[in-house]
């Protein structure tokens, strides 16, 4: 059985194209995936409005959807409302869950707020994220007794590795210490957004200490004006018995067609 995502990420409404978002809604129609992921940064500044228009988008597509907060879905110059109910506008107009979980034969997929409030960080005072011990208890609880062939995903806004050759920027706070955990879980896939740049890598490459192939998987911004030298995309992943296989669907002028497509395996043990 084959299984299908698509991951759309940081659609910043009131900062977008009306024409890309025309031509996602119907790129998403078409394709029909068995789940819809959306690692956060719905809106633009987390007004009332923006939420609004996010979730009337959202309405429109009939899939399953699995939903995170991003930094831009807290106010940010409403300090009262940031500190005190940061969440409150996502959770009345988007998901009041904040610990969303998806289950169906072929896969379990947690959905993990790393948005805050503050974060200590250096340099990272309003955007930074972070993932919470208690946060990690709960996607281990859900992953727990799953039979060995359900395809495991984990999605936050901020991610857990930086692109290829950038700096250690822009992650997730406590990333080292939530993949430990996430290995141990049996996690097969991470998906996150943030950083307006796609790309994709195992997470090996950057953390030595976890020795089991985890994909770490960006998404671009799909529906941004705010691109970074890359055009609008989203990612596609269908996932089979013994692999699963990655495409980006790329903004083209009219519509959205797909673009690079990757093959992996199902690896669960590091063969070294």
């Amino acid at each position: 059985m084959t299984r299908m995502i698509a991951h759309i990420s940081d659609l910043h409404f009131c900062s977008v194209q009306p024409d890309v978002v025309e031509g996602l809604a119907a790129d998403l129609s078409a394709l029909q995936p068995d789940l819809l992921v959306v690692s956060g940064d719905l809106t633009q500044r987390a007004r009332s409005h923006q939420f609004r228009t996010a979730a009337t988008f959202l309405s429109r597509l009939t899939m399953p959807q699995l939903i995170v907060p991003g930094n831009h879905d807290l106010p940010l110059f409403d300090l009262v409302r940031r500190f005190l109910q940061p969440l409150q506008r996502y959770q009345r107009y988007i998901d009041e869950n904040l610990q969303p979980f998806y289950r169906d034969q072929g896969m379990a997929v947690v959905g993990i707020n790393t948005a805050r409030a503050v974060s200590w960080r250096r340099n990272g005072f309003w955007k930074d994220g972070r993932i919470s011990s208690e946060q990690l208890w709960n996607a281990e609880l859900q992953f727990q007794g799953l039979p060995p062939d359900v395809f495991k995903v984990v999605v936050t806004h901020h991610p857990f590795i930086p692109p290829p050759g950038e700096r250690l920027k822009g992650i997730v706070g406590g990333a080292p210490r939530a993949l430990d955990r996430l290995e141990a879980a049996g996690v097969d896939l991470v998906l996150a957004g943030h950083l307006h740049m796609g790309f994709g890598e195992d997470v090996r490459v950057y953390h030595e200490a976890v020795k089991r192939s985890i994909w770490s998987l960006q998404a671009g911004t799909a529906t941004s004006t705010r691109r970074r030298g890359e055009p609008n995309a989203y990612n596609v992943i269908r996932i089979g018995p013994t692999e699963f296989i990655i495409s980006v669907r790329t903004w083209r002028g009219r519509a959205f067609q797909e673009g690079v497509r990757k093959t992996h395996e199902r690896k669960q043990v590091d063969p070294t």
